[in-house]
């Protein structure tokens, strides 16, 4: 079905992603009827794990992705890394990376703490990543009732319940000082405390799920995303399918030193600080950054 052509071009992207759309919507079904209570596949029997909460929606949401991605991809040439399957499977051991040539990255249910206290901000995420890069992503925000989806080289659209994409972009406010920084309400530690106080972009918001985050970007209503890893740090899923919505919205996400992230490298932990931006002052944004947690960490 997919094949590279070079050069990023790739023959077959756009019938992946209108069929990653369409099982993003149908994962968002099935969390919206947990997040109401009207699931009739039994109680949301929340677990606290070291990594976090999981709820029998992250596991029913899971296996829905798996099974209607394997069903239309098949397993010899497309490799699946979701974050209930590898907890699972790797049973906290570090895994190779997968080997097959397309690899979907997926998160069924991105903020779940945040889902269980009903927030509203948690999200679907499914990425498409060849050679360590994502071409393809969707995010879905359920309470939003939007879907945001992305091809690599080819803009960030945002979609309803009835279709008609629309392009989003970034904004493109360029003062440092004026822009939004959005940011969650837990896991921040007195280092992230500590940048947050130092940076010159005061005015911040707060929400859940990554993926709700990077939508809030591309829609204009912030301008930044900090991560910061400390005892443990953001996953491939959290990160892939959110980076490509954002990057091809116009917007820039790197590692402090400006690189690029990469996935399915065997160690799915994002460490050391990730900075995702609407790109007006990225560089000039790593730079401070990186001032400022050399003054802490000296």
């Amino acid at each position: 079905m997919l094949k590279y052509l070079g050069k990023d071009q790739f023959e077959g992207l756009e019938e992946a992603i209108a069929i990653a759309k369409s099982v993003g919507w149908g994962a968002a079904d099935i969390l919206r009827s947990y997040y109401r209570g009207e699931s009739d596949r039994g109680e949301l029997n929340i677990q606290e794990k070291k990594e976090g909460p999981v709820t029998a929606a992250d596991i029913v949401t899971n296996q829905y992705i798996l099974d209607q991605l394997e069903a239309r991809f098949g397993t010899q040439d497309f490799g699946y890394l979701t974050e209930e399957t590898y907890k699972f499977e790797s049973k906290g051991v570090m895994s190779p990376p997968l080997s097959q040539e397309w690899i979907w990255i997926i998160d069924p249910l991105d903020g779940t703490r945040d889902f269980i206290e009903q927030t509203g901000e948690y999200a679907v995420q499914i990425a498409l990543v060849h050679q360590n890069r994502p071409i393809a992503a969707v995010v879905v925000w359920p309470e939003a009732e939007k879907l945001y989806y992305a091809l690599k080289g080819s803009g960030t659209f945002v979609e309803t319940r009835q279709g008609n994409p629309t392009p989003v972009k970034v904004s493109q406010r360029q003062n440092i000082a004026d822009l939004s920084l959005v940011v969650s309400r837990t896991h921040r530690d007195e280092r992230f405390n500590y940048l947050l106080q130092n940076l010159p972009c005061k005015n911040q918001q707060y929400v859940g799920s990554v993926g709700c985050k990077i939508a809030t970007i591309v829609e204009q209503k912030a301008d930044i995303y900090i991560s910061l890893s400390g005892k443990s740090a953001p996953k491939d899923w959290d990160i892939a399918a959110p980076e490509l919505i954002l990057t091809e919205a116009g917007g820039k996400f790197t590692y402090l030193d400006g690189s690029p992230l990469n996935y399915n490298r065997g160690d799915v932990n994002q460490w050391g600080c990730l900075i995702a931006s609407n790109g007006q002052c990225h560089e000039q944004l790593c730079n401070q950054t990186k001032q400022i947690l050399s003054q802490l960490d000296s």
